[in-house]
Order: C-alpha cells, then structure tokens, then sequence
C-alpha cells in the first residue's frame, strides 16, 4: 500500500510539472512549475529505489538524505511565498521571507546539518532506517535529524493556516476556496509530523500517510488554483506578483 500511494503521488505530481512545462516555457507562472518539479523531485527521493541510486552516485554516505531535506526546504518556502502573494496574506508573506523567517530556515538548517555530520551515515539507507540501527546514540540524532527537518515545514506551515481559513470562508469562487481547503488540510497533515518522535514504531504507516496526504493535498490545491485561472482570466482577487513569472 505505501508503495502505492509512493508512486501515485509521484505520478500525480510528475504530470501536474509537465503539464505546466509549455507556460513556462512561454514565461506564464513559471513559479508553479517550479513548485511542482522541486515536489516531483522530493518525491522521487523519498522512494528507495531511486534514492538508493541518487545516494550511491553522491558516495553512498546518505547525502541524499540531506539533499532531500533541502529541497523539501525549497519547495515550502516557495508554496509559502505564491499562496502568500497570490492570497494577499501580507502578514505571513512577511513572517516567511523577513528577518523571523530567515531566521528559523538559517537555525534549523544548520541544526540539520550539524546533526547529519554528527552521525555515521555510510550505508545508503532510505529514511536512514539502517543509520538509526546502529546504535542508541545514531538512533536518538536520527530522530533529531528529523525533527529539525519536519519543523521549518510545519513553520511555514502554520503561517499559512490562518490565510487558508479565512479563504475558505470567503466569497471566493468555489475553486478557490476549494484550493485554499486543501492547502489549509496539507498545512495541519504537516504540522503533525512535528508529533512523529511519539508515534509507536508499529503506527510507522501513519507517518507515510500523513506525509502523502500532506503533498497531494499542497499538489491538487495548487493545481485547482491554477484550473480557476484558466477558467477565467480574471484574478478572482488573486494579484498577480512576480512570483508567477
């Protein structure tokens, strides 16, 4: 079953990225195809087989692992600032990319990475299942490893949730607030990794939902927002920002 839902969503977020590859090629909202292909990207790094090929190339020390994280960084950072803008939340636009935001991204990057040099991590190991084996100390800075990943997520995140529910209840086309249920659904699904260190080893199928439902739900609800733009060239209040060129 998880490697089902692995792979639907990597398909599912794979066809969204090309699908928006002949806009921005035509430098129509390239800031969504971006988003999409960092998603895809993460995906397919979060899937053993193809992790285990990108870490062997990278030395087979997990850097992928870290490379992961990254990009998952990268892509929070730029759905934050597109439904920021594009929903003209001001506030947290400010509390992304200002001095606060920069701030916890700088901290709990070098947190991560201080962490991840801190482990013995030769061995490819997806989720660094092998790296925490080894050990009672590898297991706990695994766990902090994965805290300081999961929380810029669920920061940016939960600046987010107030934006999306007052959307919601809007008068917003329907589209709309539909994207703005499901952006608003991933954020929760995203702040409750932040409780993945309490949840019992034989739930661990828990976590890959709650991460799956998380992404799909940030991928069709950025899709529906683009599906409202298409459907009528109008904003729908919606300001067009420098994010979608």
């Amino acid at each position: 079953m998880i490697e089902i839902l692995q792979w639907s969503t990597l398909a599912t977020c794979g066809l969204i990225a090309a699908a928006r590859i002949p806009s921005a090629l035509r430098g129509e909202n390239r800031s969504l195809f971006y988003i999409f292909a960092l998603m895809t990207a993460a995906i397919l790094l979060s899937i053993e087989a193809p992790y285990t090929a990108v870490d062997t190339a990278l030395g087979g020390v997990n850097l992928a692992n870290l490379l992961l994280r990254f990009v998952i960084f990268a892509t929070i950072y730029f759905v934050g600032i597109r439904v920021t803008r594009g929903f003209g939340a001001e506030h947290a636009y400010r509390l992304i990319t200002g001095k606060a935001g920069m701030l916890v991204l700088l901290v709990l990057s070098l947190v991560m990475v201080g962490v991840f040099f801190m482990m013995d991590t030769a061995g490819s190991s997806a989720g660094l299942s092998a790296v925490a084996g080894k050990d009672q100390r590898h297991g706990a800075l695994v766990e902090y490893y994965g805290a300081a990943g999961r929380a810029y997520p669920s920061y940016v995140s939960l600046v987010l949730l107030p934006a999306m529910v007052r959307a919601v209840g809007s008068r917003l086309p329907v589209l709309v607030r539909l994207a703005a249920a499901l952006l608003a659904v991933g954020g929760v699904a995203i702040a409750l990794t932040l409780l993945f260190p309490v949840v019992p080893p034989e739930w661990g199928a828990v976590e890959f939902v709650v991460n799956y439902t998380a992404v799909l739900c940030f991928v069709v609800g950025l899709a529906l927002i683009w599906a409202a733009r298409v459907k009528n060239s109008k904003s729908f209040g919606l300001a067009r920002t420098s994010t979608e060129t």
